[in-house]
């Protein structure tokens, strides 16, 4: 198995690996590294959706009040 980044985590990563192919989860090395790879760039994706939306929402301004008894009573009367 190749040795993958540096330091004391390298063999924990080696063998969290190598025991993800022993179970069965991945056939070899390279794709357990491509699995995390492709995760981490939804991840990453994901992040950047949830900060795009944050921005958006600080555009549009000052919030405004929320009445919560009054939105039950309107969807009350919308479906009864």
């Amino acid at each position: 198995m190749r040795n993958f980044g540096h330091g004391d985590d390298t063999q924990d990563d080696d063998a969290w690996i190598a025991a993800q192919i022993e179970a069965g989860t991945y056939t070899n090395d390279s794709k357990a590294i491509r699995d995390l790879i492709r995760r981490e760039q939804q991840r990453t994706a994901d992040i950047g959706d949830i900060r795009n939306a944050l921005i958006e929402g600080e555009q549009r301004g000052e919030p405004e009040k929320f009445d919560f008894a009054d939105f039950r009573q309107r969807k009350a009367t919308q479906h009864g």
